[in-house]
């Protein structure tokens, strides 16, 4: 099976460097892993979210709050604050564990400052499953539940492709600019690494060419991914090396960043180029449909809550718990995982892309 590895992105040639072991995308085994004892009705269920950066976030806790209480359990959902979000996390995972919860659910702040409270969870009879955003260097994590993040980016990276031929059918080179999520976010190297495995070799022969030279990860990334650091960025790029210069395409790893890219280049006076983006929030859609950000991935949330809280039912049954992928390494230990398939949206597939999505179905009329 092909292993991928978690990685940055060195500016000398780009290249790939391994992050902490190999993660992946598909790789399906149709295997199952042991489940734990199974527990009754009633107990305590514990979700750890990160901040609310992102409106997938929020509907995330809503849909773990309802889905957990229709399941029959006690759901205490937590989210971390806006300000110091790892301690609070820390502290909220070991909350958690003190109320006996039987399953600990960690979409995680820092994948990488868990390991003692996963351990502690562990310890105290909690299975661990990872939602979304791998936990790192620890053996104590039981599952992991993600869509396909290196594909999302792969698809990230194709698209911006796409969409520049399609605006500028004439040009025989698109000048582009690179963005990446937040450091401390284990996916951020997955999305951009995967976008990277499409554009690089573009950037090599010179169709493409990323005109400010930041290519690497470290100089792209994006604190926090907050939408104010993104645009101070976008509006320091755009002083910097496009008074001239056409902008075609910018990479935005998610929808939040792609509405502030947009927003400094309207602010600067230039026409919107090619901006991609992930995570379907509604205010994208509808920049998608007006003709203004070009793409997005659809990775429903509904969905990951969804095949999280199987897996819950599944652990209180004392069943086995399905996955479809042994290839994430957490740099300790190959976690047994189960991968859903992200869609790339445009405004040519988004009507069919949501139409059983009833928020944002409507905005696609």
């Amino acid at each position: 099976m092909r292993k991928k590895a978690l990685a940055t992105l060195a500016v000398a040639g780009v290249a790939l460097m391994a992050l902490s072991g190999c993660s992946a995308r598909g790789g399906s085994t149709g295997g199952s892993t042991e489940a734990a004892a199974g527990f009754k009705s009633g107990s305590v269920i514990g979700v750890a979210l990160p901040d609310k950066t992102s409106e997938n976030w929020v509907l995330a806790g809503k849909l773990f709050e309802d889905g957990l209480k229709k399941a029959g359990y006690t759901a205490d959902v937590q989210y971390a604050a806006a300000t110091n979000t790892v301690a609070d996390q820390q502290n909220q995972i070991g909350s958690m564990v003190t109320k006996g919860a039987k399953v600990i659910i960690i979409g995680a702040k820092d994948g990488g400052q868990l390991s003692s409270q996963v351990k502690t969870a562990h310890d105290g009879g909690a299975t661990v499953i990872a939602y979304d955003r791998l936990i790192l260097n620890t053996k104590d994590v039981d599952y992991y539940v993600a869509y396909d993040n290196e594909k999302v980016g792969e698809l990230q990276g194709q698209a911006l492709l796409d969409g520049m031929k399609a605006k500028f059918p004439d040009a025989k080179t698109y000048n582009i600019e690179l963005f990446s999520g937040s450091s401390d976010d284990a996916n951020a190297p997955v999305f951009f690494n995967g976008a990277m495995k499409v554009l690089k070799p573009k950037i090599d022969d010179g169709t493409v060419k990323v005109v400010s030279g930041q290519t690497d990860i470290k100089q792209t990334a994006t604190a926090g991914w907050l939408a104010q650091n993104a645009q101070t960025r976008m509006d320091t790029l755009l002083a910097g090396n496009y008074t001239s210069a056409e902008l075609n395409g910018v990479l935005s790893p998610n929808d939040t960043l792609a509405r502030a890219i947009i927003t400094s280049v309207k602010a600067a006076g230039k026409p919107i180029p090619v901006v991609t983006g992930q995570d379907s929030e509604a205010e994208s859609v509808k920049s998608i449909m007006a003709g203004e950000q070009y793409s997005t991935i659809n990775k429903d949330t509904r969905k990951l809550v969804e095949q999280s809280i199987q897996m819950v039912k599944d652990l209180a049954a004392g069943k086995k718990i399905e996955t479809n992928s042994t290839d994430y390494n957490n740099g300790v230990k190959v976690v047994p995982t189960f991968l859903l398939p992200p869609q790339l949206v445009t405004k040519e597939n988004a009507a069919e892309s949501y139409a059983n999505d009833p928020n944002l179905e409507p905005l696609t009329k």
